[in-house]
């Protein structure tokens, strides 16, 4: 039997998704930061998307997806929306719900930190934890959406989603130079397939993975998404067991290669963004600054990284 061809998001339905959300979503800032100064010896633009609504770049999917249903023909779902997460996603779904006037529903795995789960229910969606990794979340979200007739809105692998994710990648074609290279962290390839849609052909993007969770490094090893082991300080954010088919078709297209980065490296990353910037970031919002500095000789003329994410307690701000 088989497989189901993958639905890849064109620019126009980015485009689309940006007009979309335009109103809802913060457009968040790019500095400009030296040679020298976070410890490479090119200079580097930081794209503060931790500064987006609930702290995270996943709100940009989540308004996109929730527009697209308010304006479908059937209109919202008697039971409101769903999803599965390690802990951003969900706080996006859980405030673009709140926004909308739906009633939502957030699965999380049941090591998803505190910092995050907060957040979650703050913002009036009912929390249910599930024993077990991401994966389990999500037959818990697509499960209750069946029985409960609500709308599962998926994390990353939805061209709802990612087209929203890729309003990003159309931030930074404004943003920064023309060629110059993209780094973004990667757990199942949402973010990364948005803005390597949304950049193509004016500036390449390469998806930062934690060594311990290489979704999508085993993803375009294999020529399709396989599953693998995950683990790590990261995991509530890049801890996708199995890459994204559409991250995973986006990827092998343009012929990327992923880099991948070990804990430390990310830990290391993390303690830089808080001494140098007084950034607060999360460990998946700090891997693409950590691919930077493990691989610099990969970009001889700078780069852009995505900060994507600041979910954290500050206790936990890998610096002191």
């Amino acid at each position: 039997m088989n497989a189901q061809p993958v639905s890849i998001p064109s620019l126009h339905d980015i485009t689309s998704a940006a007009g979309r959300i335009r109103n809802v979503v913060r457009r968040t800032p790019v500095i400009q930061v030296a040679a020298g100064e976070l410890d490479v010896p090119v200079p580097v633009n930081v794209k503060l998307e931790f500064l987006q609504h609930t702290g995270s770049f996943k709100v940009r999917g989540a308004s996109n997806t929730l527009a697209l249903l308010g304006a479908s023909e059937g209109g919202a779902p008697t039971g409101g929306v769903c999803c599965a997460s390690g802990g951003n996603h969900g706080a996006a779904v859980a405030w673009a719900a709140r926004e909308a006037g739906l009633p939502a529903t957030v699965f999380v795995p049941d090591f998803s930190p505190k910092a995050k789960t907060d957040i979650i229910e703050a913002f009036g969606a009912r929390l249910c934890c599930v024993e077990g990794f991401y994966a389990d979340a999500l037959t818990a979200s697509r499960h209750h959406a069946r029985h409960e007739a609500a709308f599962h809105i998926d994390a990353y692998d939805d061209p709802q989603t990612v087209a929203g994710q890729g309003t990003l990648g159309l931030e930074l074609a404004e943003q920064i130079p023309q060629g110059r290279p993209v780094l973004v962290g990667c757990g199942g390839g949402g973010l990364y397939a948005g803005v390597a849609l949304a950049l193509e052909g004016r500036n390449r993007v390469t998806a930062a993975e934690p060594s311990s969770a290489p979704s999508l490094t085993a993803a375009l090893e294999a020529g399709k998404p396989v599953d693998v082991e995950v683990g790590g300080i990261a995991l509530d954010s890049l801890g996708a067991r199995r890459a994204g088919r559409i991250a995973t078709a986006v990827g092998l297209s343009l012929g990327m290669k992923t880099l991948t980065v070990a804990d430390e490296d990310i830990a290391a990353a993390r303690a830089l963004l808080w001494q140098r910037l007084r950034i607060v970031a999360e460990p998946g919002g700090a891997t693409a600054l950590a691919a930077l500095l493990v691989h610099p000789e990969r970009f001889p003329d700078g780069a852009t990284v995505v900060v994507s994410g600041a979910n954290t307690a500050p206790s936990s701000r890998g610096g002191s």
